[in-house]
Order: C-alpha cells, then sequence, then structure tokens
C-alpha cells in the first residue's frame, strides 16, 4: 500500500512517500501557495511521484494537516456568523466567566469581546427549555420564532450559523429541532449545534466552541472541495484524510461535518512524529520541538504518550476549545520572524513573519525587513547554495544588508545584531518550553529535546543549553517530520456524556448505559466509513466535590461495577497527588463527564532505513568560517561542514559543524558532538553531559 503525507506550513508544504510493502520512502518541499494551498499539495503530490517513480493514480491514501482553520481563526478571517439561542442568554459568549485572563490587568484583551465570532445583531432568542437532570422540556421550543429567526439571518447576508441551547448536552432535541429548520430557510448556509459539536456542560464554552465551527465551518467545506476536485484533476484518486486536533485522522466527511476538530490539525502531527522518531531512538520523555518559518510548536511526549490539554485550558486565538486536544504550545518564533525595534525601543523578534511571500530577504523576492534566517545567513551557518539540497538558492548580499541597518538602529556592529536576532529568539523559544515544564513541575533536563520543522535542527542546540537539556535528536528528515508524524496515526473519534455522579452514589446502571450508548454511536461513525474493527479506550472527568477543575483518569474496560470504581477512585487521588502535590482520600469524589474514544486501524510507517556513508571523510564538503559566542565574545570559528546522507552511523564528531540536507540545516556549536544512530537520527550530546561533568 503506497500512503502520501502532506503538511502544509506557513512558508512549506511538507511531503513524504511510504510504501508500506517495500519500505520505499521518499521526501519533498514545495512552496506553500497562500492564495490556495491546494495547489502545492497537487504540485507537490505529483512532483513526489516522479521522484518515488509511482504512478500518482495507485497512491491509496493522502494524509494531511492544514492549517486552514487555524489561520481563519487567528486571522479572524471566518464567515459572517449568526447564532440562535434561548430568550435571555443572548450575550453568553459576551459575558463569558467571572474568571479573567489576566487578573490584574485593566488594559487586557478579551477577544470574545474585542473580536467576537458572532456580531450582538445577528445573535437570534427564540423561546423552549429543557432543565437538569435529564433534559426534561419545561417550555416547548417555539418553532415559528426559530423561522422568523431564520428569515432575519438569512436577509441578513449571514454564511453560518450555531444553535445554542441551554442544556442540551443532556437532550439535543431542541437543537436538532431548530437545525433543520434553518437547513429549510436557509439552504446551503453552513448549520452546526452546540450538542453536536461538544455536549458537555459549561455553556460558554460549549456555545463558543460551538461558533468556532460555525465560523470555520464554510472556508473549511470550500477548501475541502476544492482540494479533492485538484486531486481528482490531477488522477489522484488517494482517500484523503485530514489530521484532527486529537491525535487521530478523520474523513473528509467528518471534518465537513465539524471542521472544528483541524484546529491545530498540523501541529497535532508534529508531536506524533516527534513522538515516533524518538521512540525509534529508544527515548521515552520527550520535548517536540518543531520550528518553521512562521511559528515554534512544543509538545510533550512520556513513555510514548503525548499530554492532552486541560479541557478548561484548551484555547486557540484566546477563544475556549471545548475538544479533545493534545497540548501544544504555540509562538510566533520561526525562520521567518521579523527583528525590529518597538515603539519603546525594545528590541524584539517575532510574532510578526515575513511568511513565503516575500519571505526574508535572502530568498530574493523582495523582502526588505531582517529576519532570522538572514541572521542564519550572516553568521554563516546557512550554505547559502546548499538551501533546500541546492533546489533554492539563498542570497547573501540582501541578508546581509537588511541586518547591517538593524545593527545601525542598535547600535552595534553587523555580527552582533544577528547573534542578537539569534538570542532573543532562541530565549523567546526556552521561556516557551519553561511554560509547559519547569512551570508544571517537569524537569526538562529529564528529557531530550527532538528538534524538527526547517529550523529546528537549527536552533535545537543552543535552546537546549540554555534550559540545560543534555541531548538533542534531529530526525533524519526533520524538515517533513510533521509529515511523517501523519503516517503514524489512526482514525480517532471521540464522545462525551455529562454525568454529575458522586462516590458512594453512583448510578451503575446510567453510567453503563452511557457508555454503551457512545460506543455504538462511534461504531456507526467508523462503519460510515468502512471501518470494522476499533479499538475503544475509556476516560473520565473527575474532581473532588466543590472543586472546580477536573482531572482526565483512565477508566477499565467492560461493564462495571463497585470495584472497578474503586480502583477509578484510587487512580484519581493519585493523579491529583502527582498534579498539584496533595490528595484528600476521605472526601468524596465527582464524576462530571465520561468520555470514549474510538481508533480504526491505519497503515503505518514501521521504522526508517535512512542513508548511511561510510566515512567522516566523505560526508565533509568544506571548512568554513562561522560565527559563534565563546564565552562573552563573539568569534569566527573553523566550522566543518557535512552531507547529512554521507553521515556514518556510531562516528561521533565535535562542533561547532554544521550538517547540510534538503530539508533542513543542523548546527552543532562548539562543545556538543553528534554522531547519527542505527536508524539515522543525528544525537546531539553536550561534551560536559558526556564528560560526565568533568
Amino acid at each position: 500500500m503506497k500512503i502520501i503525507g502532506v503538511d502544509v506550513g506557513g512558508t512549506f508544504t511538507d511531503l513524504v512517500y511510504c510504501d508500506m510493502a517495500s519500505g520505499d520512502l521518499a521526501v519533498h518541499k514545495v512552496s506553500t501557495t497562500p492564495d490556495d494551498p491546494s495547489r502545492a499539495i497537487v504540485q507537490g503530490t505529483l512532483e513526489l511521484c516522479g521522484i518515488a517513480k509511482v504512478d500518482p493514480a495507485t497512491i491509496a491514501f493522502l494524509l494531511h494537516g492544514t492549517t486552514t482553520a487555524t489561520n481563519a481563526v487567528l486571522e479572524h478571517k471566518g464567515a459572517e456568523t449568526g447564532m440562535v439561542t434561548n430568550q435571555g442568554f443572548r450575550d453568553i459568549i459576551h459575558i463569558a466567566r467571572h474568571q479573567r485572563v489576566e487578573h490584574y490587568s485593566i488594559m487586557q484583551e478579551l477577544p470574545w469581546q474585542n473580536r467576537p465570532l458572532v456580531k450582538r445583531r445577528h445573535r437570534k432568542v427564540v423561546k423552549g427549555r429543557l432543565v437538569p437532570p435529564r433534559g426534561a422540556e419545561l417550555e416547548a421550543l417555539d418553532e415559528a420564532a426559530v423561522r422568523a429567526a431564520a428569515r432575519a439571518l438569512k436577509a441578513e447576508g449571514i454564511q453560518a450559523v450555531a444553535v445554542c441551547f441551554l442544556f442540551s448536552y443532556l437532550s439535543p432535541v431542541h437543537e436538532d429541532r431548530a437545525k433543520e429548520i434553518l437547513q429549510e430557510e436557509m439552504p446551503g448556509v453552513f448549520v452546526t449545534t452546540s450538542s453536536s459539536v461538544s455536549p458537555q456542560f459549561r455553556e460558554f464554552e460549549r456555545f463558543t466552541t460551538a461558533c468556532l465551527c460555525a465560523f470555520i465551518g464554510p472556508k473549511m467545506d470550500t477548501y475541502i472541495r476544492r482540494l479533492d476536485g485538484a486531486l481528482k484533476d490531477a488522477k489522484v484518486k488517494a482517500d484523503v484524510r485530514i489530521m484532527a486536533s486529537n491525535g487521530g485522522v478523520a474523513t473528509p466527511a467528518m471534518v465537513a461535518d465539524k471542521p472544528v476538530i483541524t484546529l491545530l490539525s498540523g501541529l497535532a502531527a508534529g508531536v506524533l512524529g516527534g513522538a515516533w522518531i524518538g521512540g525509534l531512538s529508544g527515548r521515552s520523555k520527550l520535548i517536540t520541538f518543531d520550528i518553521g518559518g512562521t511559528s515554534a510548536d512544543i509538545g510533550i511526549v512520556v513513555d510514548g504518550r503525548f499530554v492532552e490539554t486541560d479541557p478548561r485550558s484548551s484555547s486557540i486565538a484566546g477563544f475556549p476549545l471545548l475538544l479533545p486536544m493534545i497540548d501544544i504550545h504555540t509562538i510566533g518564533a520561526g525562520g521567518g520572524s521579523i527583528a525590529y525595534i518597538d515603539q519603546g525601543g525594545a528590541f524584539k523578534v517575532g510574532p510578526r513573519s515575513a511568511g513565503a511571500v516575500p519571505g526574508p530577504a535572502a530568498y530574493g523576492k523582495g523582502g526588505g525587513q531582517p529576519t532570522v534566517t538572514d541572521a542564519n545567513v550572516v553568521l554563516g551557518r546557512l550554505d547559502v547554495n546548499e538551501f533546500l539540497g541546492g533546489s533554492m538558492k539563498l542570497e547573501s548580499s540582501p541578508a546581509h544588508r537588511v541586518i547591517e541597518d538593524l545593527a545601525q538602529s542598535l547600535g552595534m556592529d553587523k555580527r552582533e545584531a544577528a547573534e542578537g536576532v539569534l538570542t532573543v529568539i532562541n530565549s523567546n523559544m526556552a521561556n516557551a518550553i519553561r511554560s509547559r515544564t519547569v512551570q508544571k513541575g517537569i524537569d526538562p533536563r529529564e528529557f531530550a529535546l527532538v528538534a524538527f520543522g526547517g529550523a529546528g535542527p537549527l536552533h535545537g542546540a543552543e535552546v537546549a543549553m540554555m534550559l540545560e537539556i543534555p541531548e538533542v535528536i534531529v530526525p533524519p528528515y526533520p524538515g517533513i517530520t510533521s509529515a511523517m508524524g501523519l503516517l503514524t496515526t489512526d482514525l480517532k473519534y471521540d464522545a462525551i456524556r455529562t454525568q454529575f455522579q458522586v462516590s458512594g452514589k453512583v448510578d451503575l446502571k446510567r453510567m453503563n448505559a452511557d457508555f454503551r450508548a457512545m460506543e455504538d454511536q462511534l461504531r456507526k461513525q467508523f462503519a460510515a466509513d468502512n471501518i470494522d474493527k476499533v479499538t475503544f479506550v475509556r476516560d473520565g472527568d473527575l474532581r473532588y466535590v466543590g472543586q472546580g477543575y477536573e482531572l482526565k483518569i483512565a477508566f477499565p474496560d467492560g461493564e462495571l461495577d463497585e470495584r472497578a470504581l474503586a480502583l477509578v477512585w484510587d487512580r484519581f487521588h493519585d493523579a491529583h497527588q502527582r498534579e498539584y502535590g496533595h490528595c484528600f482520600r476521605a472526601n468524596a469524589i465527582e464524576v462530571v463527564n465520561i468520555r470514549l474514544s474510538g481508533a480504526g486501524a491505519m497503515p503505518k510507517i514501521k521504522t526508517l532505513t535512512a542513508p548511511q556513508g561510510t566515512s567522516l571523510e566523505k560526508a565533509r564538503v568544506r571548512t568554513g568560517a562561522c560565527v559563534f559566542r565563546v564565552g562573552s565574545e563573539l568569534k569566527p570559528l573553523e566550522t566543518a561542514f557535512y552531507r547529512r546522507d554521507r553521515l556514518p552511523v556510531g562516528v561521533s564528531f565535535e562542533g561547532p559543524a554544521i550538517v547540510l540536507q534538503k530539508d533542513s540545516t543542523t548546527v552543532v556549536p562548539p562543545g556538543w558532538i553528534a554522531a547519527n544512530d542505527k536508524i539515522g537520527n543525528l544525537i546531539l550530546t553536550r561534551a560536559q553531559a558526556r564528560d560526565g561533568g568533568k
């Protein structure tokens, strides 16, 4: 079976081909086409098939990580969205909760008020009310009012509608009926319901998640249709699967129905790829460090399992997102990040980026602002003739010119300015890693840093030094590791039911019935995708009675009884102790939600066979001067340049060194030692760590 993984980034679109039968592998990279990402996908797919010498019609699956939904939210360029909700609750998505994002700031930005997903004039209210604890109907839905609301929204030019009623997580009947009416009155308009997107309590978060789904719905639908048509026109008959934020892939039909599941799609693939690569080299504690042209994305992996977000802290662009997601922290830091002096005179790098067009000055496409890539060129760390394996030439003069202009503004020489750009961006990235590790009680010194993306290997060792991380792993194909992560996952869907049951008073009959109902629901979804072999994982959101936050705890399989629940309670106490440093074993525990995750097996890449050379002498292509900081001084040091595909296994070499390959460049600073392992991972270790600190 032949499979292609495609990850669309802000600057480049990365592709990997794998023949699961023979193990043949090929990688490729093309410039992203921001106006229509499907053009780069089709171009890259056809070129990759040419490289691999396979007929595009023989590709079975095309697995795709997309930033379309993410960018629509980040740039606030979604559909004109309407909302239908209960009378008296028009402003839930504006008022939010009493917690402030920044507790003591009077100048903070509240995105749901500054840039609402649904303008107030487009929020329509109707009578009708369901009530807890089982969703009984207190007041019938006013269908005439729903119809009138639909006609008003249609007249206002609304492109998408979110139906958000109170307590719909207990019963979806009112929302489902309202959706039917809206679709009758507004054919062709995207309509979603909060109960179908996120059927759980907390109305502000649930309503906002549904509004996000509506906001990006039309754009995602257009994108999927365009991609499907372009692939068919190119005679690519592969079944398309799209990466979801939960670490699985979904069908285009599922994404069209719930496009919100693709938020952070491409970022999730990067964590999966980093985890898989680190696992092949026997590392169980990993920090995935993915730097592209625009952003740096950080994930944590322990024993092969990625860390998931707390449901209360999941968000995108400041909007809460009540969905299962891999915990990924993203900052605006990449090869295209622009260095500048702000109005207060502070020297900053990012989050603004030169992107793919015009890109850094060194790209020669008209970029006139200094970027991280330009700084690397000035310091000699990027070979202008070997960028992208020589398929793209960098221009040295424009890079030197923009860094020189920056240096004059800062009152320092050109090399100091370039090194300052790297120090600032590396510090930003190190602080981002601290926020996911040190600030959560995790010691990064116990982890290995998996540096990938086009720019990850350029910065990995220096960021690791700032955090005292002793080891950096650079995958064989770092620039396409996110695309490779797509080949390591399964088709994955999730279901959730709110419970509000307390230990000692648990209605086991209800809980078991809800687990069975969720399993039936997911089996039907998988059956629609022609998947019959499915594995399920159960979890629950638990808290002590009176708490306002939950911990995700694993539930045992099979019919639950008191003995199984006792195991769950013990797991919760233990997890609370690990997370917060204390627990209360005598206190009652509340089961807030129960969750079921289903996975349908997809063909997966098993291992890697990376190119291997015979000697360091044959791998070395030249030596040249690169600038590094040694103590308090910047010095040009004689640096060896190696070809990655010619490096032998197990033969170490010392920094300073630069390792060249098509999809990235690896910097081995002074004081570091590097060597290829048996699967082709380049392992960088600090010399003092290897020598036991002597």
